[in-house]
């Protein structure tokens, strides 16, 4: 019995030390010098990995590569029901959405709920106190995305936009050294998408703002900056114009500063076509109602007003 141990230990014993040699032909066949690959005119010496650690990488990457394509499909398909929300002006269930996303580091998430949180704090049941707490938070989440993605039109376009708004809580010297920087990033997002027409519509208001700025805030402007921002009217309309080329009948506001801006320049019949193409226009947002009822009728009883003192009849289409 003994003897019978002896001999299966030597068995063993041989049968390890042939498994080694296979191993270390395995080896040296694999990585001789003919075989390894060159670095800078010297070898590069490789240690043999067993072939199960190069499955499981393998498998590793396949999986990480399956999660970051899996992440990528769902942030696309939260944009997709966010843009749906949006158009169709279901605001606060849109926040409750994107608020989620207030830490991400994705500048299309970011630019979203800028845009959202500006919405509930232009919203006409919205208190004061929750209005201006709004308008910073708006503004906070445009500088986000711009970190995230300085080559995001949007952000750009929402970053303008929004620090105006912060502008009207910080006093007139900080709202015009502001309106450089407005027109700036308006300019960035029109040469990073020239289609969109929101950006060259919002140039426009720019443009127009400061076009009728009355004469004591231009000296107080002039006083405060040695160059202060100006404009005219038909820049003002020229914007408005090229974004109605861009995208026509886009929004209903562009269509009303489209009419301002002619009434400005004194060409009534053009004025009184694009009004009246605003007040046509389906109200589906709280500020399509505001130019309906407010800014539609001011303007076209004015127009009654001044062509029945001119006599002229007014056009209920646009003139040849």
């Amino acid at each position: 019995m003994e003897g019978m141990t002896v001999m299966f230990r030597m068995a063993l014993s041989s049968s390890k030390r042939a498994m080694l040699r296979g191993w270390n032909r395995l080896s040296r066949k694999t990585y001789s010098k003919e075989s390894l690959p060159k670095a800078y005119g010297h070898f590069v010496f490789l240690l043999p990995v067993a072939p199960l650690p190069c499955l499981f990488y393998e498998a590793y990457g396949k999986n990480l590569l399956f999660r970051v394509v899996h992440a990528k499909e769902k942030d696309e398909d939260i944009l997709e029901q966010a843009d749906y929300l949006y158009g169709t002006g279901e605001t606060d269930k849109l926040y409750k959405l994107l608020i989620q996303y207030k830490d991400s580091d994705n500048a299309e998430f970011l630019w979203r709920l800028a845009r959202t949180t500006r919405d509930l704090s232009q919203m006409s049941k919205t208190v004061a106190e929750d209005k201006k707490k709004l308008t910073y938070e708006a503004f906070e989440y445009t500088k986000k995305a711009l970190e995230a993605n300085e080559a995001c039109f949007a952000a750009h376009k929402w970053y303008a936009i929004c620090i105006s708004d912060v502008g009207d809580y910080e006093g007139v010297r900080k709202k015009i050294g502001n309106a450089f920087i407005v027109k700036d990033h308006l300019l960035r997002a029109i040469e990073l998408n020239p289609k969109d027409a929101t950006s060259i519509h919002i140039l426009g208001l720019w443009c127009f703002a400061f076009a009728e700025l009355p004469w004591y805030q231009r000296k107080i402007a002039a006083v405060l900056f040695a160059a202060p921002p100006t404009s005219t009217f038909e820049e003002a309309l020229a914007y408005f114009l090229k974004a109605e080329e861009v995208d026509s009948n886009f929004y209903s506001k562009n269509l009303l500063m489209l009419g301002k801006s002619y009434m400005m320049l004194n060409n009534k019949n053009e004025a009184l076509f694009w009004i009246s193409k605003a007040k046509d226009y389906p109200a589906h947002t709280e500020e399509d109602k505001q130019v309906k009822s407010v800014y539609y009728y001011y303007y076209l009883g004015f127009y009654f007003l001044s062509c029945s003192q001119t006599s002229h009849t007014i056009p209920l289409s646009k003139p040849v």
